[in-house]
């Protein structure tokens, strides 16, 4: 199998991996829409416990894997070939067939999305190891991105991953940094988003980050190392300035609304991870 994949030409390893984005990016969806009801479901059990009111426990959500999928409205079990990706989006015309309502553009944004970016990670890096490794951390970062758009919210299930499995593939394998520089990133990653909540925080009286945020720059300084996170940092702040700028100026947030931080440190995070080092010399030419 392995001798098979590396026969096969460059185009139709891309287009397997477009396939393959758009089945991952279909469970992604899965898990941006589930994931944050079962943690609120997690803590609204452990505080009832920790209250001694357990006579009425909230009922469970869907988790990741059952029930099947269904429309929100009618209830109504949508059939495996409503299910395929991006292409049952378009042919239903983005609505139910069964009571035609609404299904929100997000679903097939993000199976584009998720096979877009599974074809670029396997151009840059190709089919080998960093490759397929790096292809698992676009997926946890998109997931990732997305719940915290919309919610506001890191979930340690997505961020503690993306920190172990970069210290593992690093410590094991050293794809992209030695064990030390994958150690130092993860801490420094942590830390330095640490003290810049609690300086702000003594500053303003306001917590400007989420802890969310601090371990997923942990995580990303465990993949690439120490070294690439001042780039991270710069690329992400930029981003959300004149994202937060934009979207103030067309009135669809004030300079009081609360802004999720961790797409743009996955954007960035990511971005660096594939094209490290043609960004270090575009920033500092000839230095490297």
């Amino acid at each position: 199998m392995i001798e098979q994949w590396w026969a096969m030409s460059t185009s139709v390893q891309l287009t397997i991996v477009g396939a393959l984005g758009l089945v991952v990016g279909s469970f992604l969806n899965v898990v941006i829409v589930r994931l944050p009801p079962m943690l609120a479901h997690r803590w609204a059990t452990a505080h009832q416990l920790d209250e001694h009111e357990s006579s009425n426990p909230p009922k469970p959500p869907p988790n990741l894997i059952t029930p099947r999928s269904h429309c929100p409205q009618c209830q109504h079990v949508i059939a495996w070939y409503d299910n395929v990706p991006l292409l049952s989006w378009l042919v239903l015309r983005g609505r139910c067939r069964h009571c035609q309502t609404k299904i929100s553009p997000r679903y097939p944004i993000i199976e584009a999305l998720t096979a877009a970016l599974s074809v670029v990670v396997i151009w840059q890096l190709g089919p080998g190891a960093q490759g397929m490794a790096a292809l698992v951390l676009t997926w946890l970062l998109i997931a990732a991105s997305a719940i915290d758009l919309e919610h506001q919210i890191l979930p340690d299930g997505l961020t503690l991953s993306i920190l172990w499995l970069g210290l593992l593939i690093n410590g094991g394998m050293s794809l992209f940094a030695t064990p030390s520089e994958a150690i130092f990133g993860a801490v420094a990653g942590y830390g330095f988003l640490w003290l810049v909540f609690h300086v702000f925080l003594k500053l303003t009286g306001k917590e400007g980050l989420g802890y969310g945020d601090f371990k997923l720059l942990a995580g990303l300084g465990a993949w690439m190392g120490w070294a690439g996170l001042p780039m991270t940092l710069f690329f992400a702040s930029v981003l959300g300035t004149v994202i937060g700028l934009f979207s103030i100026a067309i009135k669809r947030s004030d300079k009081d609304t609360p802004l999720a931080f961790g797409p743009y440190l996955a954007l960035a995070g990511w971005g660096v991870l594939i094209w490290g080092d043609g960004l270090m010399e575009w920033l500092y030419p000839g230095l490297f």
